[in-house]
């Protein structure tokens, strides 16, 4: 199979960055990660100003509500099950989230039930799994970030976030069952990025280590492991990013709807993230 991950044509600075986070595992540590990176990122600069960010939900579970500290909507045409319609006219439903601290953060919510039918609806639209990417383009947004939360399967939903992103993220759970779940997922991009055409494929970033105990044994043996996992997942210009350790104060924070930065934000674990915000800043020449 061919490292296509080779040939994609680089990304340049200043452009955009639409950044989707994948994990055909529940409980992976997606949403934290969407959530935290969010944080990290509106607190870069772009020249004289701030960098902005908007989340984009397409999990119909809708834990970025919770975790951004807003009450779901009611109205569908107030969440993303409007962006991923025929009748889109470029209205986007983003809210804005951690306002107080003065933060350029906005969300773009799910609500269950309409975002399932909408998922239902996406197997016979012709251009089903484009719908978010077309709607990026012909109504683009101003932030410099787009973060993209997915649900933990290999549906329409993810081929909308595959179709729309540029740069993908993998979290992981450091659990024997990690790397069988990461080359399923690996499958996915590869046979999903070719059969639509995308040219060219979104760049993988890397995998996340996430929820690192440094007590459990398998935790260290499998952290060990993970070069050699991406060397056979074929994923040579990827990163093994710093694992983010495993804290009760994640699931305090998120049920206050903060990032631990604003919860708690001389946690050790706030640094876990400082890594992968260097990376995707220096996309667009943000420091």
């Amino acid at each position: 199979m061919t490292n296509i991950l080779e040939v994609a044509v680089p990304k340049t600075e200043n452009q955009k960055v639409v950044l989707a986070i994948l994990s055909n595992a529940g409980g992976s540590g997606k949403t934290t990660l969407a959530t935290h990176l969010a944080y990290e990122l509106a607190n870069r600069k772009v020249g004289r100003r701030t960098c902005s960010v908007g989340l984009i939900d397409l999990d119909p579970q809708g834990s970025l509500s919770l975790f951004c500290g807003l009450e779901k909507p009611s109205d569908p045409e107030q969440s993303v099950s409007a962006v991923l319609s025929d009748n889109f006219s470029g209205n986007w439903p983003f809210v804005s989230c951690w306002s107080k601290y003065k933060l350029k953060v906005e969300v773009c919510q799910s609500i269950q039930q309409p975002l399932l039918k909408t998922a239902d609806d996406l197997v016979n639209h012709p251009r089903g799994p484009y719908l978010l990417a077309d709607s990026l383009k012909d109504y683009p947004v101003e932030h410099d970030f787009i973060i993209i939360d997915c649900p933990a399967t290999l549906g329409r939903l993810n081929l909308a976030a595959l179709a729309a992103s540029t740069h993908i993220l993998i979290p992981i759970q450091l659990e024997p069952k990690s790397a069988s779940g990461a080359s399923e997922l690996l499958q996915f991009y590869f046979i999903e990025c070719r059969r639509l055409r995308l040219d060219p494929y979104p760049q993988i970033m890397g995998i996340v280590p996430n929820q690192y105990r440094a007590d459990q044994a398998i935790h260290n043996e499998i952290l060990a492991q993970m070069p050699t996992i991406i060397q056979q997942l074929q994923l040579k210009n990827a990163h093994c990013y710093p694992e983010i350790r495993f804290s009760y104060e994640f699931s305090n924070a998120s049920g206050a709807g903060l990032p631990l930065h604003l919860y708690r934000k001389r946690h050790p674990a706030c640094k876990d993230f400082a890594k992968l915000s260097s990376d995707l800043s220096a996309i667009i020449g943000a420091k």
